[in-house]
């Protein structure tokens, strides 16, 4: 048999993709600053890095404000103090936790003309002008919320896990708030993570460290500044790799003071600014919340110049009673004025070496982070401090403490692949617990009993069980040691239930002294509570197991109270007495725990704020949409206009008739006029009809054009897939003709041939008629046949001609020498064969 004649076919290249729903996890880092707050996504796919906001900046200004109804965020809303002070809200990391009455809310009173206002909790929120009243955990969740959706915008899928900074010196009603702020935003925390921590990541994702390191995260911020004492190893072993191996990181020791950040140097030179302005114009801005608002913003900006030049110009067009005011500062006259804070700027390098039992001889480095450490006067400081040599300045200041947070969220689900780093954090302050002491005659006073739970530098994420000698139902207190000026010491107080049944039961079942035993957690995100209570005690073991160890004796091991071991010698059972054996017995507790002095939010509370925020969110979202469609509509007119006055040479006018311009341009006028008129108050379905009204009319003239861009060459692909086909029908049958001489069955079928032929006349007929009548067309007339027809007749040729070009060549049968008898069987079961392929119906393959 002849060899099957090649087919030099020219087809058309489909790719068919069948996309597969994948659902991958996200995890969303976010760290909230009182000037900034920045976040990372981590999403496969997704490529890392900090999220933008709608503006394209990497970093989001932490304010929220209302012009009216509308509610802004970041820069719009930063900027919105200068012309509503009492609106725009900044500032709000340091009022997370804290009572109306704290040293924090007087703080916020001496830069923020905000009106607060006390909660039902005693914590602080905010009065709007409009007299709307907001806590500070719904403005914080709303910032979160924000937050959300330009991480949902980026990931293409809803957002719920998240990581939030906090700084290492937040109490517990402080973090609290915090949790109370992401669950209102509709979030589920992973962590609360120690910011100096997450730059510690960060710093550790592309090094080892064959030897234990010790660095020191010096971190000034606007609210305070941070000294964070880390300890960098790795652990190898004989598997490990440079890129495998897994990194220990663990907090030594901290310090901190909450006066010396940036947003007291921006008070500071705002009283400065507000001296000039005074001394050159006799006036007072004191209680003027306008001017000092554009103050404070003129401070911020001048801050920053000064950190790169020895002076700044000022200058605010109408500041005050319609006065402009100009000056100049220089950084000497703010290093003087801020003098007697520098001894704070190294006094946390001191306290965090000392809280660690280290020395700076055993740091190698002092990594710089945080925006104020630009500063020239704290870099100074830092430098006298520590000598230039340990200076680092490796970490970006403003991005590093993000990025460490996204990778440790990543590092907590098994959806991401990460280096391999292990956290350790500390606590920040002593935590007790302290009960009533139990009377032991009814003339005895009430004795409190204080007992050391976790101390300062305690490990997070552990547990430590109580162990008392109680009869009757009793309370438990947990609360801070030592006092802060920034919190109260009561944390909560834990009520115990059914204890005197459960001591009851245990001393039925042969338990000789049963005692109560209390469990507090320390979590990861620094949260004491209770997390179990049991009644407990040895009780006599009725089990077949433990008569059978009394009747014979044992000689398993027995702990002991000091936790040594004690082995009985065995005795022969019938010259002593059965030993009674006994095993561990557990009553669960009763109890309930009621927070004490600054309280998180009620269940109630949560579900109304929640509701509030998504109604907030919804009428947002509409106002967003329906600007977007007004904008639609308005570059849209725009648009048709130009159109509607082009030269006669344009393309609009080649492709349209007279008469379809004039419809055009009627309801072109007429739309135009609605929306100067009423545009202002119309919905978003509303524009969308208008717009998709003059489309309507467009549209035949666009599709013409399009045409005439795209037809040639679907014109062009269909006449060479005509061709091919013709191709591979003449070889088709020019090679069946030779299989059957040959005594084969023919690779193709004579209906899947004649279809081939059928579809080529059809085609070809169809063709040649269109190209008949297009030639008698103009530009402005529709086109005789469309882009979409051609391609979808030349792929379903195609398809199918290839589909049999797939087909494998037949195998060529050896001769029978068989009797007759044999011959007319394989002669029936060929005939048999060929009748099923000739009644069998062409496979026809349409795309």
């Amino acid at each position: 048999m002849a060899p099957a004649k090649p087919l030099a076919l020219l087809l058309f290249s489909l790719l068919l993709v069948f996309p597969s729903a994948v659902f991958a996890a996200s995890v969303l880092a976010i760290d909230y600053g009182s000037d900034w707050m920045k976040a990372s996504l981590m999403k496969p796919g997704v490529p890392f890095d900090v999220l933008l906001n709608r503006d394209s900046k990497r970093k989001i200004q932490s304010s929220i404000g209302w012009k009216g109804e509308d509610r802004l965020f970041g820069s719009d809303a930063f900027n919105l103090a200068a012309r509503f002070p009492l609106d725009s809200f900044s500032n709000l990391k340091s009022l997370q936790g804290a009572a109306i009455d704290s040293i924090q809310a007087h703080y916020h009173a001496k830069i923020s003309p905000a009106t607060l206002v006390p909660t039902e909790r005693g914590t602080v929120a905010v009065k709007t002008s409009s007299g709307a009243e907001w806590s500070v955990e719904e403005l914080v969740a709303m910032q979160f919320a924000y937050v959300k959706e330009l991480a949902e915008g980026l990931a293409g899928s809803k957002v719920y896990d998240v990581v939030v900074t906090v700084p290492s010196y937040f109490s517990q009603f402080q973090r609290q708030a915090v949790l109370d702020s992401i669950e209102l935003a509709g979030l589920r925390p992973l962590a609360l993570l120690n910011d100096g921590t997450a730059v510690a990541i960060n710093y550790a994702m592309t090094r080892t460290f064959p030897e234990t390191e010790h660095h020191i995260i010096y971190d000034a911020g606007a609210s305070s500044i941070r000294a964070t004492v880390v300890s960098f190893s790795s652990k190898t072993n004989s598997a490990s790799t440079s890129a495998s191996t897994p990194v220990e990181i663990e907090t030594l020791g901290f310090g901190y003071d909450l006066a010396a950040g940036g947003t007291e140097f921006d008070r500071r030179l705002r009283l400065i600014l507000a001296e000039q302005f005074e001394s050159k114009n006799g006036k007072s801005l004191k209680g003027d919340a306008k001017a000092m608002a554009k103050l404070w913003k003129e401070a911020g900006r001048v801050k920053a110049i000064l950190s790169a030049n020895a002076d700044s110009n000022v200058a605010v067009e109408s500041l005050y009673q319609d006065i402009d005011f100009k000056s100049k500062v220089s950084r000497q006259t703010f290093e003087k004025a801020c003098a007697d804070l520098k001894p704070r700027f190294t006094a946390p390098i001191t306290d965090a070496l000392t809280s660690a039992g280290l020395t700076l001889n055993d740091i190698k480095s002092v990594i710089l982070t945080g925006g104020a450490s630009r500063t020239p006067m704290i870099q100074a400081a830092v430098r006298a401090a520590v000598g230039d040599a340990k200076i680092a300045q490796n970490v970006n200041a403003d991005e590093a403490s993000v990025l460490g947070a996204a990778l440790y969220g990543a590092s907590l689900s098994p959806q991401f692949k990460t280096k391999e780093i292990k956290v350790q954090d500390i606590a920040a302050y002593n935590i007790q617990i302290s009960y009533a002491a139990e009377p032991k005659t009814p003339e005895s006073k009430p004795r409190t009993i204080q007992t050391p739970l976790f101390y300062s530098g305690s490990k997070t994420s552990v547990k430590k069980t109580l162990t008392l000698k109680r009869k009757d139902d009793f309370s438990l207190r947990l609360a801070y040691k030592d006092a802060k000026p920034e919190f109260p010491q009561p944390i909560s107080e834990i009520q115990l239930m059914g204890v005197a049944e459960a001591i009851a039961n245990l001393t039925e079942r042969g338990a000789k002294e049963p005692v109560v035993k209390v469990t507090v957690l320390l979590s990861d995100s620094t949260i004491a509570s209770v997390v179990d209570a049991v009644a407990h005690g040895q009780v006599k073991d009725d089990s077949i197991k433990g008569k059978l160890k009394g009747l014979f004796g044992s000689n398993e091991s027995k702990a002991t109270e000091d936790g040594s071991s004690e082995v009985p010698v065995p005795t022969a059972p019938a010259q002593e007495e059965p030993v009674v054996e006994y095993k561990p017995g557990n009553i669960q507790l009763k109890f309930v725990e009621t927070p004490l002095s600054i309280k998180p939010l009620s269940a109630e509370f949560r579900a109304e704020a929640r509701k509030r925020l998504i109604d907030a969110d919804k009428v947002e979202l509409a106002k967003r949409k329906t600007e977007e469609a007004r904008n639609f509509l308005e570059g849209y007119l725009y648009r048709l206009r130009d159109l509607l006055d082009g030269e006669e040479t344009t393309p609009f006018m080649e492709f349209s008739k007279e008469s379809e311009r004039e419809k055009l341009a009627e309801l072109h006028e007429e739309t135009l006029t609605w929306f100067n008129t009423e545009g202002d108050d119309a919905d978003q379905v509303t524009f969308w009809a208008k717009r998709e009204a003059l489309e309507a009319l467009e549209k035949p003239i666009q599709t013409r054009y399009e045409e005439n861009e795209t037809g040639p060459g679907a014109l062009t692909d269909l006449q060479q897939a005509l061709f091919a086909g013709r191709m591979f029908l003449t070889s088709a049958r020019q090679n069946e003709t030779e299989e059957l001489a040959a005594g084969l069955t023919p690779r193709f079928t004579a209906d899947e041939l004649e279809w081939v032929e059928k579809q080529l006349v059809d085609n070809e007929k169809w063709l040649e008629e269109r190209l008949e009548v297009q030639k008698t067309l103009a530009k402005n007339d529709d086109p005789a046949f469309t882009t979409a027809e051609m391609k979808a007749r030349g792929v379903t040729l195609q398809t199918y001609v290839l589909k049999l070009m797939r087909r494998k060549q037949p195998k060529v049968k050896p001769t029978s020498t068989s009797s007759s008898s044999s011959a007319t069987s394989t002669s029936t079961s060929t005939s048999t064969t060929r009748a099923a392929e000739e009644t069998a119906p062409p496979v026809h393959e349409e795309l």
